[in-house]
């Protein structure tokens, strides 16, 4: 089984990844729940890890520094840091933002890896929706020094139109020229229900017309 099936699958046993009929943020009805929350336990994280640093390797991604946005990003990026370590002995640079800057001891906003200019930073966050979390992340690491942003890498690509024509990834590309690599896509999804990977073949059909209607191609 390729590693994108097998997310797909551990997504729905930690109840992260489930069907039904949900209002989203945006007010559309969707037929699927992601629910990033839901991972909780050490497994999860060792596992979410692992996926992470496959994606990391599929697409080649070469980083000085993995960033976690606060506060959802933070044990992602030190789950990639630890997995791409454990499977390559290569020892990658974790960050991650304060909220609130802090005014004593070491101080400032980033804790972990002091940025330096040319850093190359993959920035290691769950899904993107409208894109919002990256043009708040972005100039807290331009703050810090004047780094490359790489790369974002997320869990799931909904691959769903944002305000216009676009998805969320399409309009960070376009405005930052940043890549987002996706573990999977709502097609890897689609596709998992299709050859009985996961169940959830009753709402097939609603999957396919949620797509139809504001999917991207």
């Amino acid at each position: 089984m390729s590693y994108k099936k097998e997310f797909i699958k551990f997504m729905c046993e930690a109840g992260v990844l489930t069907f039904g009929e949900f209002t989203l943020k945006s007010g559309r009805k969707a037929p699927y729940f992601i629910n990033t929350g839901n991972y909780k336990t050490g497994e999860h994280i060792a596992k979410l890890g692992k996926f992470y640093a496959e994606c990391i390797k599929e697409n080649n991604v070469d980083a000085d520094v993995y960033f976690g946005p606060a506060y959802k990003g933070i044990p992602l990026a030190v789950s990639a840091a630890i997995a791409v370590y454990e499977e390559t002995g290569k020892s990658v640079n974790y960050a991650f933002n304060r909220k609130e800057a802090k005014d004593h001891g070491e101080g400032g906003v980033i804790v972990g890896h002091k940025f330096k200019d040319g850093d190359k930073v993959a920035v290691i966050e769950d899904v993107i929706t409208a894109g919002t979390a990256i043009r708040e992340t972005l100039p807290i690491l331009k703050n810090a020094a004047n780094v490359n942003v790489e790369c974002v890498i997320i869990s799931v690509d909904r691959m769903e139109k944002g305000k216009g024509e676009k998805s969320a990834v399409q309009e960070v590309y376009d405005e930052f020229g940043i890549k987002v690599y996706p573990i999977v896509t709502v097609c890897d999804i689609i596709d998992c229900i299709e050859d009985g990977t996961i169940d959830g073949k009753e709402y097939l059909e609603a999957m396919k017309e949620y797509r139809k209607n504001y999917g991207i191609q």
